[in-house]
């Protein structure tokens, strides 16, 4: 079998061919980041591995930059597996060749993918479903931060204007706070932050607006798509979204484990000698972290289960974040066998 390590950019893909007995590198090549460079590079591959010899991409995973390349390679009847970028980093570290260069990253990724296990990583597929439900939560969070950034504005100019007007928090997220703040400046003699203020409430409402569309939106995908995950207590549909846009089909991972690891909520041995002990991962996706982070915290205050589980590991003499991160891992289970039941399988290329 070959490998090619993939290092991919906005506008140029770099790849290089390993060899999987022995890790030599075979060749590489540069060509545009676009549909005909894509053709390209797959007659390139196919000219110096034929068909009859087994091959796999291995992507370094860049989301919106490699997603073209990955989709193209699947279509095409590709093997592809994903790696992640944290992975490459270590691997370049470490490798004999001093220096950076796209090439050098190219020959990284295809390594580290043999070091890791081909087997091991997650698979690339083509999920339409999952990867929609991605990109409307990404385009939900930069809304809200728009908002945020808007409402924070607003805030300014309101207590330079009225120091004794108190908001709640929460209040500008509300029509009705921003219909009264609307009239409240509707009665209010005309000048220049008066204005602004108009046009930040402006622009508060239509994000706001826009936000709760998106959220129903998503709610009927994630109904429709895995329903068993909202069964999960602390799990709504933006978050049982996010969750299951970042895994991108749990078929493709093999085990409770390897979602874990992804996740980077899987504790890391740090033993040595006669300590034996694990470190926290500050690897994996960041994404699928903060989500079980968030489930797990909401468990804490409302599950009993959850509550009874923190406390007996507190009382073990764990710390409440030590607890946390062991509940995470728990977590991490079942929401992976809550996605296996409720999500359809799909047909690998």
């Amino acid at each position: 079998m070959i490998v090619i390590g993939t290092d991919t950019h906005k506008d140029t893909h770099t790849c290089a061919i390993v060899r999987r007995e022995t890790g030599e590198l075979l060749a590489t090549a540069t060509r545009p980041a676009r549909n005909d460079g894509f053709e390209k590079l797959l007659l390139w591959t196919r000219q110096h591995a034929p068909d009859d010899e087994p091959r796999v991409w291995a992507i370094e995973d860049c989301h919106h930059v490699s997603g073209s390349l990955e989709r193209f390679l699947l279509a095409h009847g590709e093997r592809a597996v994903r790696v992640s970028a944290y992975l490459t980093a270590g691997g370049r570290k470490t490798a004999r060749e001093r220096g950076k260069s796209d090439t050098i990253d190219a020959t990284a990724v295809a390594r580290v993918a043999l070091a890791e296990g081909i087997e091991n990583l997650p698979v690339a597929i083509l999920d339409e479903a999952s990867r929609e439900m991605r990109l409307l939560v990404d385009h939900r969070q930069s809304l809200v931060k728009q908002r945020t950034r808007a409402q924070n504005k607003l805030r300014w100019f309101l207590h330079d204007r009225w120091p004794d007007l108190q908001v709640p928090t929460g209040g500008l997220d509300r029509i009705k706070w921003l219909d009264l703040l609307a009239r409240k400046l509707a009665r209010t003699e005309q000048a220049a932050d008066v204005r602004i203020c108009r046009d930040l409430l402006n622009q508060i409402r239509a994000h706001t607006r826009r936000v709760h569309e998106l959220e129903r939106e998503i709610a009927v995908l994630v109904a429709d798509y895995a329903p068993g995950l909202l069964d999960v207590v602390g799990i709504g549909p933006v978050t049982a979204a996010r969750l299951i846009g970042e895994t991108a089909n749990v078929h493709r991972l093999k085990s409770d484990a390897a979602f874990a690891r992804m996740s980077g909520v899987a504790p890391v041995p740090a033993s040595s000698g006669r300590t034996d002990r694990h470190r926290l991962d500050r690897g994996g996706n960041r994404q699928l972290n903060c989500a079980i982070h968030r489930i797990a915290v909401t468990q804490g205050r409302i599950h009993p289960p959850a509550r009874e589980y923190l406390a007996r590991r507190q009382a073990n003499g764990n710390s409440r974040k030590d607890a946390i991160r062991a509940l995470k891992r728990q977590l991490a289970r079942v929401i992976y066998n809550a996605l296996k039941a409720s999500t359809p399988i799909p047909a690998l290329t």
